[in-house]
This record gives C-alpha cells, sequence and structure tokens, in this order.
C-alpha cells in the first residue's frame, strides 16, 4: 500500500487529522505504526478484543462497531458494518489510480478466468491480482490496498452470497472491463432462483464505465437472456454459440493440456494453448482474451499469453504420486463445476477411473437433485468407482449405482481413506472434488503420506 491521508483514506467514515497512513489491517499480528486497525466482531475471535492492544502497537486509527477501552475517542472510527467500512476506505484509496482493471464475477470459474486474466494482462505490463480467491468485502479491498503507482494492470475476482454484494463491491472496484463466467446454480439457497442469481451477477454493469466492454459466456442458458445496459459493450465468447464474438473451433483436450483456435469477428484467427484440461477451462480463457482484447490490447499476444497460466491450490491440478493420477479439485463444488471435472477425469487416458466427490453446499432445495445428477454424470463418464462423502452425496451414490457404477456412500473421513485404499492402485486417475469445507484437502494428503515416495 503507498502512503495516504488519514483524512482521504477515511473520508466519508469520519472527520479524521491528515497524519500518514500505511496500511489498513485486519489481522491484530499484522498491525504496524502508522496503520488503520478495523475490528470484525466473528464467532470465535472478537477483534475488539484487539483494538487497544493495536492503538498500543501504533495503529493511528481503530475502526470498530463501538467505543473500545483503551483507545482515545479521536482515535475511534465507529462504524456500523466493518465491511463496508473496508469497502469505503479501499474505494477512497482506488481513486489515487488508473489501472486498466478486469472485474471478474460469475457462479463458476472465476478464480481459473482471474488467473487467465493474469497470464495475459501480465504480458503488457505490471499486473496485480486477486490472491486465492480473496473475493469479498474483506479480500476485494485487501486487492485494491495493493495498488500503487507502477500497477499498469489489475484483475479483481467479486464473489458473492446475497443480492447487493457485487454492487457494493463493483462501485468499489470501479473496473474498466467485465466478465460473467456463467450462470449456475451455486447459491440457489440464499437467493432462490438462478434468475436472482442472474440479476445479483449483472449488478458487475453498475460498476463499469460508459462504453466498457462486459464478456458474457454465450453458451450458457440464461446470459443471453439478460438485458444489457445500452452504454455498456456487450461482447460474447463460446463454443458452441455460431454467432458469438469470439469462439473456440477444434478444441483437443488431453491430460497435458487443450489447443483450440480462436476466431475473433473483430480481430481474426490465433491458435491458442492451454496447460489445462476440460472444455470448461477453454470457457474461462475465452473470456480473459474476450476482456483484454476489447480493452485494447494487441489480439495475437493475448492469445499466445493464454499458455502462462498457472493453477492456484488445489484447482484441478493434475499430479502424479506413487504411480497414481490425481486431479486435485478440492477448493470448491457445484453440480456446474462437477460435471466439467468429470469430463477431465474422462478424457484422461489411464484404464481405470475412480472418482472421490463430497457434498456440494449452498445449493438448497436444489441440493438432491444437483447431487443425484452428479452421481449420473460419474457413470456417463465411465468411472470404475465412485466414492461419495457426506450426508448430501447418498442420492450421490444411489444414483451411480443405478447406472451399474460400483459406488459407495461414506459418513466419515476414515471410511473415506478404507474405500481409498481398496480402490485405488497404481495406474488409477482419481478425481477428488466436494465443497471446500469437506476437508478433502486434507484427506488427501493423508493418503499421500501412505504411497510410495519419489
Amino acid at each position: 500500500m503507498q502512503t495516504i491521508p488519514a483524512n482521504q483514506l477515511l473520508a466519508g467514515l469520519t472527520l479524521a487529522e491528515p497524519v500518514t497512513i500505511r496500511a489498513v489491517v485486519t489481522d491484530s499480528r499484522k498491525v504496524e505504526p502508522g496503520c488503520v486497525f478495523v475490528c470484525f466482531p466473528g464467532e470465535r475471535v472478537d477483534g475488539h478484543d484487539y483494538a487497544a492492544g493495536a492503538y498500543r502497537s501504533g495503529a493511528e486509527y481503530i475502526v470498530a462497531n463501538h467505543p473500545v477501552e483503551g483507545v482515545p475517542a479521536d482515535r475511534t472510527v465507529i462504524v456500523p458494518d466493518s465491511g463496508k467500512a473496508m469497502i469505503r476506505m479501499a474505494s477512497n484509496y482506488r481513486m489515487l489510480f488508473n489501472p486498466r482493471m478486469i472485474g471478474v464475477t460469475g457462479s463458476v470459474g472465476k478464480t481459473t478466468t482471474k488467473e487467465f486474466c493474469y497470464a495475459v494482462l501480465s504480458a503488457f505490463g505490471k499486473t496485480l491480482k486477486t490472491e486465492g480467491n480473496q473475493n469479498n468485502d474483506i479480500g476485494v479491498p485487501n486487492t485494491l490496498f495493493r495498488l500503487t503507482n507502477d500497477t499498469e494492470y489489475a484483475v479483481v475476482e467479486m464473489g458473492m452470497d446475497h443480492a447487493g454484494e457485487i454492487e457494493r463491491l463493483t462501485r468499489c472496484a470501479r473496473p474498466s472491463a467485465g466478465i460473467i463466467t456463467m450462470i449456475g446454480v451455486s447459491h440457489l439457497e440464499n437467493l432462490g432462483t438462478r434468475e436472482n442469481i442472474l440479476k445479483a451477477k449483472l449488478e458487475i454493469c453498475t460498476g463499469l464505465p460508459d462504453g466498457a466492454p462486459l464478456a458474457l459466456n454465450a453458451d450458457n442458458d440464461l446470459l443471453p437472456t439478460a438485458s444489457i445496459p445500452s452504454r455498456l459493450r456487450p461482447v460474447w465468447f463460446g463454443i458452441d454459440a455460431a454467432n458469438a464474438d469470439v469462439r473456440a473451433v477444434d478444441v483437443v483436450t488431453g491430460a497435458n493440456g487443450t489447443t483450440f483456435k480462436i476466431i475473433d469477428t473483430q480481430y481474426g484467427t490465433f491458435d491458442a494453448a492451454i496447460p489445462t484440461a476440460g472444455i470448461h477451462t477453454v470457457y474461462d480463457a475465452l473470456a480473459a482474451y474476450a476482456a483484454a482484447t476489447r480493452l485494447g490490447l494487441d489480439a495475437a499476444r493475448c492469445a499466445a499469453a493464454l499458455a502462462t497460466y498457472r493453477t492456484t491450490g488445489m484447482r484441478q491440478h493434475i499430479v502424479e504420486k506413487g504411480g497414481i493420477t490425481f486431479i486435485e479439485d478440492c477448493y470448491n463444488a457445484s453440480p456446474d463445476s462437477m460435471k466439467a471435472a468429470l469430463s477431465v477425469l474422462k478424457a484422461l487416458p489411464n484404464a481405470r477411473k475412480i472418482a472421490l466427490l463430497g457434498d456440494m453446499l449452498e445449493l438448497g432445495g436444489a441440493s438432491e437433485e444437483g447431487h443425484r445428477h452428479t452421481g449420473e454424470w460419474a457413470a456417463d463418464a465411465g468411472v470404475d468407482a465412485l466414492i461419495a462423502y457426506g450426508p448430501r452425496s447418498a442420492a450421490m451414490a444411489e444414483a451411480a449405482k443405478a447406472r451399474g457404477v460400483a459406488a459407495v456412500h461414506c459418513q466419515t473421513a476414515e471410511e473415506v481413506l478404507q474405500y481409498v485404499r481398496q480402490f485405488v492402485r497404481p495406474g488409477d486417475a482419481v478425481l477428488v472434488k466436494a465443497s471446500h469445507s469437506m476437508g478433502l484437502e486434507q484427506l488427501l494428503q493423508e493418503y499421500y503420506k501412505e504411497l510410495p515416495q519419489g
């Protein structure tokens, strides 16, 4: 973070003195002289308990929901919502800079698309990106606080659980271009219908300037029905839609990556290669290409830069351990991403394929149907065995069994490990995917310890 006067950073929250602020922190362990410390009340830890210590350690101002003993009143900024205070400070800080920025949202593929955007933009200059999936009221401000005068490009991921959140984030970030990856069923629990999800994702339009490009998935069933503000420039990307502005054709995917041709109605045809497997990642790459080129970046360089994409965390990361090929995809899960991941498993050359799939959360009333469809898709992918984990995944196992798959349903992590030991052998390919809170990442690390090293 570059330094900024407190009265400028805290404008709209309090009348502050023009002292120099060097950082905004929410973790008491990161407090430093000249920072603003923001208190967040939590179920297990309350940031207000650390406010006095933060002030003693040199914090210039404490943002809190109530007065705190040990912090002078003139150094306490009292707000009703700490997250909205972070957004306000980040918006004030954002006004200091003018990078070309892409904002990314959508039901599935946000983080992968963000990483493709980073790969493309980095080919043209110094680029800032959202780290991990820091895409909420804390994560987006923390990303914006990393802007500096030499930041030429940026890509910011924006997530949501409820209506109104994307609008708040996009008004704060004020991207130069937007991307909506697709409209799926994630967050049905809170929003009720896919139409409501579409409406919530379209909130990204409110933060885009007049004439800004908005890249949209032409193959998604709902997005083409959306009413896009006439002041924006929609650019449609896809594979099946013949009228898409940017299309991928001649797609060839395998264990080591995917090649395809980009047909761009504005700039021509380009060869592209990405180090990922699965048709869904082609969509993510097309979205990044579409947004970047409509920001005026050279199309040929954008297409070539897609090859520099690097995966993050356990997101469709293909590794080999003990002679077994694992698709590590433990970060998140929805029916859409389950179907896509199973298509990657199907494309692998291994003779035997095993799917270890866990519960998908936040599906609301669509939960049983989503898990049942996933079991059917596992059968369609030709898996030799399905290990379903978690209470919601019972429907998944039942559906797979009805299609003739050797499927088991496990309630505990130890049961899962027992069946993995029983089913998996060298030469197999194993897809491991569930919502992050199911803990499959930790379970997988435990199993890796049992495999031959080297």
